[in-house]
Formats: C-alpha cells, structure tokens, sequence
C-alpha cells in the first residue's frame, strides 16, 4: 500500500492550490459583485432576495468549477 499522497510536499502543493482556489473565487465574488448594479451581499442578507441568492449561487458554482479544471 503506497502513501504517496501523504508526502510534505504532496500535502503542502494541496493547500496552495485549495488557497489559490479560493483567492481567485472571492476575486471574482468582488467582481460580479460591482459589475451589479447593487450590492449583492445587502440584497441577499438583508433584504432576503432569495431568486437573487440562487443565480449567484449558480454563478459560484461555475466559478468554482472553471477554477478548479483550471487548476487539476
């Protein structure tokens, strides 16, 4: 039975790539947040715009999907 995946360097590579991962999401969180003509943060809490809230969460998820081939 190998742990290959359990090298400093296989561990230490992972948590980069998890934190690049999530730097280049909130990246583009602040983006779509000003390329919206409000502020997506105050609309979701604290109004409850629930039809909101789900296109940003499609929204994320794409994100996340493209940042994460693009790092595999």
């Amino acid at each position: 039975m190998d742990i290959e995946w359990l090298k400093a360097g296989v561990v230490v590579g992972s948590i980069v790539y998890a934190l690049i991962g999530v730097l280049i999401f909130g990246l583009c969180f602040v983006v779509m947040d000003k390329l919206t003509p409000y502020k997506l943060w105050e609309e979701i809490i604290e109004k409850q715009n629930l039809a909101l809230a789900l296109v940003v969460a499609a929204m994320s998820l794409g994100i996340c999907i493209i940042v994460a081939a693009a790092i595999h």
